[in-house]
């Protein structure tokens, strides 16, 4: 016969979790042997003397909470398969609460709940242990049967108690364990926080190589067979004399795109991550931004030493961006650059003379150079008024 679900529900693991318990209460009885040494004699009998006898049994106690948590932990570990993760710190009131408290209790619940256990087991084999007395003695017990029979009623049910408990008590015992001897919930957070960052930080780092692998396979692939082409051809518009007009057009054209298209795909690569960053730094190719760009620009870059890649790679597109913005949408008539290290700060600041009343939300790039430098954890600001001056200023946070 199929026993139901919700009858076996409670035996499934109680023999794991009655072990479970008894293992937890000989842990705490070492530690309330502790609490209870001053007592043992009588106890002291006025209220400073008792005072004093509990202040110093709990400092005891919580300077024992290291090894009593790494010994709960092991508990939990091995007889339930619950892993409690390890507190920032190896003393915590948190910590000397579950053990003064809440451990205690636990444990006292456990025993109690392993003697009705033991009670029931012995209650509901009374058929079989009553046999073991001498027959006289059975005999003389009128109606010994029918107690008998209330007795294993009473033990079965006393079994599917303590199964149920012993489940309970285990489940509680987790949480509060898990609540009171693993992080806390600022703890948690911040950890939570830092894998974030880190996870971040991992992403902006790879998106980065990325973009520096392709600049190389542009660079050193498409680019050099256009700049081949390109060559070619000139070579065939200065050697190839006796050609129709019509092919000698077709040439000129030809060559006219190359090198359009490597003008083109230069610009491309440097938009991607130019070379001239990796091997010589801010200075060299926010300078080079400077002889491109179409107006006057004041630059000023004092780094006593490079940042990390990613970040030098942030500040050189806020600056690319922010000149290209100038150039398409502030009219002005010169522009400034500034770059320099503030102890762990990296200060970029553009500025211009222009008719102002630049707005991230206008679409002209400046949201995304904000979420740019969000993914670095630096900070965007732009201040624009009608009519100008318009200031661009971006804090990158790198070592000191």
């Amino acid at each position: 016969m199929r026993i139901p679900t919700p009858v076996r529900r409670p035996f499934d693991g109680a023999g794991r979790a009655a072990v479970f318990l008894a293992v937890g209460g000989l842990v705490q009885f070492g530690a309330l042997a502790v609490l209870a040494v001053p007592w043992l004699d009588g106890g002291p009998t006025k209220a400073s003397s008792c005072l004093l006898a509990l202040a110093v049994m709990t400092a005891v106690l919580g300077a024992a909470c290291p090894v009593l948590t790494r010994a709960q932990r092991a508990r939990f570990r091995a007889w339930l398969g619950v892993e409690i993760p390890v507190a920032g710190r190896s003393w915590s009131w948190r910590q000397l609460g579950y053990h003064l408290v809440a451990g205690p209790l636990i444990a006292l619940g456990g025993a109690l709940t392993l003697l009705l256990g033991a009670a029931a087991a012995v209650a509901a084999t009374v058929y079989i242990w009553v046999w073991a007395l001498p027959p006289g003695t059975r005999l003389a017990q009128v109606g010994y049967a029918v107690q008998a029979a209330y007795l294993t009623a009473a033990g079965l049910a006393g079994i599917y108690g303590a199964a149920w408990l012993s489940g309970a008590l285990a489940r509680l015992d987790t949480r509060a364990a898990t609540a009171r001897l693993g992080p806390s919930r600022t703890e948690v957070l911040e950890q939570r926080v830092e894998e974030v960052a880190a996870s971040r930080a991992g992403v902006v780092d790879a998106a980065d190589a990325e973009r520096r692998r392709i600049e190389r396979d542009l660079h050193d692939g498409a680019q050099q067979r256009l700049v081949s082409m390109a060559v070619n051809l000139g070579l065939a518009k200065v050697t190839l004399k006796d050609l129709p007009d019509e092919a000698r057009q077709v040439i000129d054209e030809a060559h006219r795109e190359a090198k359009e298209a490597i003008a083109e795909l230069g610009n491309l690569v440097r938009g991607l991550h130019p070379a001239v960053l990796e091997d010589r730094g801010l200075d060299a190719a926010l300078s080079g931004i400077a002889e491109r760009t179409p107006l006057p620009v004041g630059l000023t870059v004092d780094l006593a030493d490079r940042p990390a890649p990613t970040v030098e790679a942030v500040a050189y597109f806020v600056v690319s961006e922010a000149l290209a913005n100038v150039v398409k949408h502030a009219r002005a008539t010169r522009a400034g650059v500034r770059v320099e290290r503030r102890g762990g700060i990296l200060l970029v600041v553009v500025t211009d003379d222009g008719v102002g009343g630049a707005d991230p939300a206008g679409g002209s790039g400046l949201a995304g150079l904000a979420k740019r430098v969000a993914s670095v954890d630096g900070t965007f600001s732009i201040s624009s008024p009608a009519g100008g001056p318009t200031v661009v200023t971006v804090e990158l946070p790198c070592a000191p």
